[in-house]
């Protein structure tokens, strides 16, 4: 037993199961309880650099009335589950695992028990476990609960014990940001590129006009096409679901107040020639703009997060936090979702800033080098340039986080 002690722990079995159920898929993603990312595991027992850098990223995500081991979004394979009619959107899974102890016991049964508490938020549950720790016992009890077991052999393969089925989607708070992240406007793996909004209103113009969108683009708007491209579809713009760029319900907006205000798309793109290479806040230049962009940007799902908070910081007397005040406010009132959105993916920063129970170390927060690009950078300026924010981002190797100021143009006092 001591040698399947040792092969299989609890941080290994986890390993093993991520690979097994989170396959490199667009519509995926997944974090590892930060218990983790710490140097050892609850025996004192080493936890593997290569064990930490498959589990990364790390957060600590409430589902339920716990913290699952393992917490993402996924389109599973049908012979991971009783039906295989998924609905719309990928299933959000718990997974929680158990691996031998120092005295060569698996805990099944109470990680069956745990994984059945997720199923108030999460829509599938899934107890992972050394194969030959997982008792008759545990399994039915799985079944009756309609939770997954999945066993874990020597050699590192996931056999499938019990398959369960997948339950509608319930309200949602914390897990919501491992939602987000998923989703085509998550910021775990893009951003937006270019830092000056005009680039993405633009692209509905071009998509909508007679000519090619492209050409049109590097002709009245901005050389990096691409980017700009990717921007529109980031702020759901466009779409290209059918392997085309169509406009989206917010996209054709765009269009009818182009040509509301201006009066033809030609003209309309025209427009965009006189803010190519302006370093000048938009709203200020192109007011009725400038109030386009800050329409479009209240739809993208992490706007009203990240005003509400600043407002809320506002009100409690913290005028124009900094980058480091407003993380540790935010992240008292959205933990989940402040990692997601400011904190860099990589096990390294993720290790570094947070504690085994998800807390925040403040010193690390002073090193512009753990933040998100996309957040601290693109979005801010985005964010400057619609008039919401007073100051403009800073790309992570410039950033002050005790000096950059994150604070509301209009605060409501």
């Amino acid at each position: 037993m001591a040698t399947a002690a040792s092969g299989l722990s609890e941080p290994r079995v986890l390993a093993r199961t991520k690979d097994r159920l989170f396959a490199d898929r667009e519509d995926a993603y997944v974090v590892a309880d930060t218990q983790f990312a710490q140097q050892r595991w609850l025996d004192e027992t080493p936890i593997e650099a290569s064990v930490q850098a498959t589990l990364a990223p790390f957060n600590h995500v409430r589902v339920g009335t716990g913290y699952p081991d393992l917490v993402g979004v996924q389109t599973l394979s049908t012979d991971l589950l009783s039906v295989d009619r998924l609905g719309d959107r990928p299933p959000l899974i718990a997974v929680e695992a158990k691996g031998y102890t120092e005295n060569g016991a698996v805990d099944a049964e109470r990680g069956v028990v745990q994984a059945y508490d997720r199923l108030n938020e999460a829509n599938v549950a899934f107890l992972t476990a050394p194969r030959s720790g997982i008792s008759t016992a545990a399994r039915t009890m799985a079944r009756e609960l309609n939770v997954g077991v999945l066993g874990v052999e020597r050699d590192g393969t996931v056999a499938v014990l019990e398959q369960p089925r997948v339950v509608g989607h319930g309200s949602m708070d914390a897990a919501s940001a491992i939602r987000f992240q998923a989703s085509a406007q998550g910021v775990a793996d893009q951003n937006f590129g270019l830092n000056h909004p005009k680039n993405y209103i633009a692209v509905p113009l071009a998509v909508h006009h007679d000519g090619d969108t492209r050409d049109l683009l590097a002709t009245h708007v901005v050389g990096a096409v691409d980017g700009a491209l990717a921007g529109a579809q980031f702020l759901n713009l466009v779409d290209t679901g059918q392997g085309s760029l169509t406009l989206t319900p917010l996209g054709r907006e765009v269009v009818r107040f182009a040509l509301r205000t201006v009066g033809d798309l030609d003209a309309a793109l025209r427009r965009f020639e006189d803010w190519q290479r302006s370093r000048k806040r938009f709203i200020d230049i192109a007011p009725q703009w400038g109030q386009l962009v800050r329409r479009v940007v209240s739809d993208y799902p992490a706007t009203e997060l990240l005003v509400d908070g600043l407002y809320a910081c506002h009100r409690d007397g913290y005028g124009s936090p900094s980058l480091v005040e407003f993380v540790e406010y935010l992240h008292a009132l959205h933990p989940e979702f402040t990692v997601e959105l400011f904190l860099r993916g990589d096990e390294a920063v993720r290790q570094r800033v947070l504690t085994g129970d998800g807390d925040l170390r403040r010193s690390e927060l002073t090193d512009g080098s753990v933040y998100h690009s996309p957040t601290v950078f693109q979005l801010k300026a985005i964010y400057y340039h619609a008039g919401i924010v007073t100051d403009r981002g800073a790309e992570p190797s410039n950033l002050d986080p005790e000096r950059d100021e994150w604070a509301l143009s209009d605060p409501l006092a």
